[in-house]
């Protein structure tokens, strides 16, 4: 069984004023998380602005943060190129990672068997367990429930970040799955995925609010689903606005309200606008994440 918890985060990545990638800061807010009830961490994913790290400085952060936390570290090393896919994740691996993350490929649209042969060409070329990624809106098209299912059997494949929104899909593959995590990838179908027999969540929005989620989730957990249905409705203002505009750019404005130094945001995506940073100010003033 896989030790990365319930509670994996999508860190984003810190960058100085002159946009340069600040390990430093990474580490200090890895380790906040941590504090706060984060299981694993999953670093240079899509929240971590990726598409705009080079390879260097992902390897750096890999190794930086490797060094210094004491939960799990998975590292996104999906593309929409298998080749460099491969390359990505077998350096990862001599890093010293936990696990590797994979999304489906964007842009390029392939069909469900290339689906199945992209992520198994990956999966034999390292040893590390494998997170496959479905994100239909992000990707532009969707991994079905039998991909995911034949995918499975492959031994290092063992867990999926599911952000279909779709939860007969998601269903079907904890139901026709053996000893494989289904994670949700939407922060507000956290209690939803769970109660369909899901594992945890990749969040977002514990980067903010990690203490109250991990609350909903240990609640759930005891059985005690009323509670967890409560901290979940409190929650959900925050979940819908931290994706108000594109995600990374409310919730690195909410880390920084916290007091976090993230930094701002590498073009094409740039910083939130006065009327989000507002919204996502009153979220954790009336959360009493910030005063």
């Amino acid at each position: 069984m896989l030790n990365w918890g319930r509670l994996l985060t999508a860190m984003v990545t810190p960058f100085d004023e002159q946009y340069e990638l600040d390990y430093e800061q990474a580490v200090a807010l890895a380790q906040q998380l941590i504090s706060e009830g984060t299981t694993a961490l999953l670093a240079a994913g899509t929240t971590g602005e990726a598409p705009t790290l080079s390879s260097e400085e992902k390897f750096r952060l890999f190794k930086t943060l490797s060094n210094e936390v004491n939960v799990p570290l998975i590292a996104n090393i999906g593309t929409n190129s298998t080749h460099d896919s491969i390359e990505l994740a077998r350096e990862a691996e001599k890093i010293g990672v936990d696990g590797l993350m994979a999304v489906v490929p964007y842009y390029n649209k392939p069909n469900q068997e290339c689906l199945y042969r992209h992520f198994k060409a990956i999966a034999e070329e390292v040893s590390l367990p494998v997170l496959l990624y479905n994100v239909p809106g992000r990707t532009g098209i969707n991994m079905e429930a039998d991909t995911v299912i034949e995918l499975s059997k492959i031994k290092n494949i063992v867990a999926l970040k599911e952000a279909s929104g779709d939860l007969a899909q998601a269903g079907k593959i904890i139901d026709e799955t053996e000893d494989f995590l289904v994670y949700s990838g939407d922060d507000a179908m956290t209690l939803p995925m769970m109660a369909v027999g899901g594992y945890g969540i990749v969040s977002v929005a514990s980067q903010v609010a990690g203490k109250k989620m991990s609350e909903m989730i240990e609640a759930y957990l005891e059985g005690n689903t009323e509670k967890a249905a409560s901290i979940h409705l409190k929650l959900l203002p925050l979940f819908n606005n931290l994706f108000i505009t594109t995600n990374p750019i409310p919730v690195k404005a909410a880390v920084n309200m916290r007091g976090i130094n993230a930094g701002k945001l590498r073009l094409p995506l740039h910083e939130a606008s006065e009327e989000v940073k507002n919204i996502l100010q009153a979220d954790l003033k009336k959360l009493e994440i910030i005063n």
